[in-house]
């Protein structure tokens, strides 16, 4: 049903995506919306007809996805109008199979305050968030609210963000216009669906649409959902200005920019405002400066709506050397009595800006407009800096900053420890651990558990077991308990460095701290264990303990036991009663990639078989992983069939190779010319052909280079009856296919191959 619904879409809209040329009847489609019209001219002439141009809108989009835009009403069209809508809609849309007699639509609706206030804790909403992201990914956004709705649960404005966000993520990846035709309706359909649930459309809701159109240069897309945003909620027109200027700005459009330049330069009401301040933002993340200047002329940037919002105006005055514009609106800043926090974090995101400047020169910069304001830093000016030095690397210069806050009485938020301590990382400056470590203790810093392992972790990357031990007991001075993901961490870098003596004493530790090992230890050890007897031993106090055995767990144990040999043992695993049922498959997969890599490919592909029937997959690396580990008892037929169940371009290419190096191993000339074939005809069809190379001759030798890449250069010179294959293969390609090698490749084989000849001979 869905499909046919979409295929209506598509018959409307088949050029809708193309960047460069739109067909004309969908520029028609969009006449209302293609431009012309700005969204200040919405702002500055409501009209008082019911027929405005978001009526407009939302009539003709559900002319596209419903087919008659005579039955459909607006998102925000009286609750009692309802009956008479579901009555009217058809019901092809996706949104509308949702069973009107569910929980959720039978009870009284609250107000969207309320509604927050009951639905979830904080904790909850989080994992249902979590729960609707993925349902979002693995179902899609209709079959999600579907879902939902059968069990009486709203996904909540969060919820809704979520699988927005799903679908422009789909719809980014893809190059085909019909699928992102197909998601940009689901985007609007969640629009009105939103509007009926009574949440008003957001920002953040209608952000990553917005950002895609601008992205893509569609421009009357653009407009279009403005105006279906517009309606849904007409406070969001003085926002929606930020994105039209961007749009402008994206496209180029000389005469558009200039147009709301002079159409907000001309009309200074209270009523156009917000739209001032939104153009204005946006082209302060541009190279504009003249007409970033001449819209400063006329505008009052303390009358600005937000402290963040003149923030970024000093960050365009930086980017663009403007110090006696700046210093300008500072003064203005401190004769109006404005409050000083705000005016130094101005000062800083002004120094920070300036290009080109080192790190010690912004500091300078910093603290000379300071003393010639006559006003102290803030934590959070100082903390731009912090991020600003971090940003470049300047740990050092960080840290004396952390220190000159400290020391003239100012706290240090625990964020900026975890940027210093990650900047630290990324830059190799390790041994800083103990600077930082000696602050925290000299100030008194604000530190919690994520912090420790932070520092933990630069302990660990300089080989200084004793000084991640330290950490754990200076955290105990702190009143602070050691988790057991701390204990983790140092075990897991043990066991990474083939440190295992000290990888097991680590369990010694955590006793000794009284910290309760978790099933991640017992992970580590069970996959590090040397002999059987501490497979069984480890696993037996993980059962005495009382923590239920994971995946990982079980996932562990094939591994271990198939690295001592074990690999009888290693199969037993998977009929252990503890697994549960919804993790066997998975660890099924672990069992089959386990006897792959063990040279047991005809157990491993009955494991597979096994998966299968049960209505299950490999992912495309294990089954990659499967068709490289094969030896010639193995059937050509199976291999094919794996090679069918790939679905990833890029592992299917390599996959393919295998097989045909795996016929070359087995003299089967026929079947390894019908791959070429196949890969042939795949390189051939490929977007990157179709669109890049237009070109059968580079086609072709596209897919000599992978052959030789992926085949003919794993051939050994000492494996003289394999290289006769290959000759013979690639005279029958050439004879059948057309694929002629290019010259450098087929003189190096002819040298492998005389070479090959020598050596047989000398033998």
């Amino acid at each position: 049903m869905r499909h046919s619904h979409f295929s209506h879409v598509r018959n409307l809209t088949s050029t809708l995506f193309r960047s460069r040329s739109r067909s004309a009847a969908y520029s028609s489609f969009f006449s209302d919306f293609n431009g012309d019209s700005t969204l200040a001219s919405l702002k500055l002439k409501q009209s008082s007809s019911s027929e405005d141009s978001s009526n407009v809108a939302f009539k003709r989009i559900s002319s596209i996805y419903y087919g008659d835009s005579k039955k459909v009403k607006k998102p925000m069209s009286k609750r009692n109008d309802n009956a008479e809508e579901s009555q009217s809609q058809p019901s092809i849309s996706w949104l509308s199979n949702i069973n009107n007699n569910n929980v959720l639509l039978k009870r009284k609706a609250p107000s969207r305050k309320k509604k927050q206030e009951h639905l979830f804790q904080f904790s909850q909403e989080n994992r249902f968030s979590k729960l609707i992201a993925i349902c979002g990914k693995v179902l899609g956004p209709e079959a999600t609210i579907e879902l939902f709705g059968k069990v009486g649960r709203d996904p909540g404005i969060k919820g809704y963000n979520t699988l927005i966000e799903t679908c422009i993520e789909k719809a980014r990846e893809s190059s085909d216009e019909d699928v992102v035709v197909e998601e940009m309706g689901k985007v609007f359909h969640l629009f009105k669906l939103m509007g009926e649930r009574g949440f008003r459309l957001q920002e953040q809701s209608c952000r990553p649409l917005l950002l895609y159109t601008i992205d893509m240069s569609m421009v009357e897309e653009f407009h279009f959902f403005c105006g279906v945003i517009k309606d849904q909620n007409p406070s969001l027109i003085a926002r929606l200005g930020y994105y039209e200027m961007v749009l402008w700005l994206r496209v180029n459009n000389e005469e558009k920019i200039l147009e709301l330049c002079s159409l907000i330069a001309k009309n200074d009401g209270e009523e156009i405002s917000g739209l001032r301040e939104n153009y204005l933002l946006a082209l302060c993340e541009s190279e504009r400066k003249k007409e970033i200047l001449e819209l400063l002329e006329i505008i009052d940037i303390k009358k600005l709506s937000s402290a963040e919002s003149v923030g970024k105006i000093f960050q365009a005055l930086g980017r663009h050397l403007l110090e006696p514009l700046a210093e300008k609106f500072l003064l203005d800043f401190i004769s109006s009595g404005h409050e000083t926090n705000n005016i130094t974090n101005f000062i800083a995101s002004y120094a920070v800006s300036i290009p080109n400047l080192s790190v010690e020169n912004v500091i300078t910069k910093f603290k000379d407009l300071h003393r010639t304001l006559e006003v102290s830093p803030s934590s959070s000016s100082y903390e731009k800096l912090i991020l600003h030095s971090c940003a470049l690397g300047e740990v050092h210069v960080a840290l004396d900053i952390v220190g000159e806050m400290c020391e003239v009485g100012l706290t240090l938020s625990n964020g900026m420890l975890q940027s210093i301590l990650h900047t630290c990382e990324e830059t190799s400056e390790y041994n800083l651990v103990h600077r930082i470590f000696s602050t925290i203790r000299q100030y008194d810093l604000e530190t919690n558990d994520k912090t420790f392992r932070c520092m933990i972790d630069l302990f660990l990357k300089m080989r200084d077991l004793e000084g991640a031990y330290r950490m754990l007991d200076e955290m105990g001075e702190l009143n602070l308990k050691p988790s057991a993901n701390l204990y983790n961490t140092i075990m897991a870098e043990c066991f990474r460095e083939n440190n295992t003596s000290d990888g097991v004493k680590v369990l010694e530790h955590m006793q000794s701290a009284d910290v309760m090992p978790d099933s991640e230890t017992f992970s580590y050890l069970i996959s590090n264990s040397e002999t059987e007897e501490d497979i069984v031993m480890y696993y037996k106090e993980l059962k005495e303990s009382g923590i239920l055995p994971t995946k990982q767990i079980f996932m562990a144990l094939i591994n271990a036991y198939a690295a001592c040999g074990q690999l009888g043992k290693a199969k037993q695993v998977v009929l252990d009663p503890l697994i549960p049922q919804k993790n066997l498959n998975q660890i099924k997969c672990m069992l089959v990639s386990v006897l792959a890599a063990h040279g047991q490919l005809s157990e491993a592909i009955n494991y597979y078989e096994e998966i299968k029937k049960a209505g299950h997959n490999l992912e495309p690396k294990d089954i990659m992983s499967l068709i490289e580990k094969t030896r010639s008892d193995v059937e050509l037929d199976r291999l094919l069939l794996l090679l069918e169940e790939l679905n990833d371009t890029e592992y299917w290419n390599g996959a393919c190779c295998r097989i045909i190096l795996y016929c070359i191993w087995n003299k089967d000339i026929s079947s390894a010319v019908n791959l070429c074939k196949l890969l042939k005809n795949k390189y051939q069809n490929s977007e990157l052909v179709t669109n890049v190379l237009c070109d059968k001759h580079q086609s072709d030798e596209l897919v000599m280079k992978v052959l030789f890449d992926k085949v003919f250069s794993l051939i050994e010179p000492t494996e003289s009856s394999h290289l006769q294959t290959s000759l013979e293969l690639l005279s029958e390609i050439k004879n059948k296919l057309g694929l002629v090698p290019p010259k450098e490749y087929h003189d190096s084989l002819l040298s492998v191959h005389a070479k090959s000849s020598k050596l047989h001979n000398a033998n």
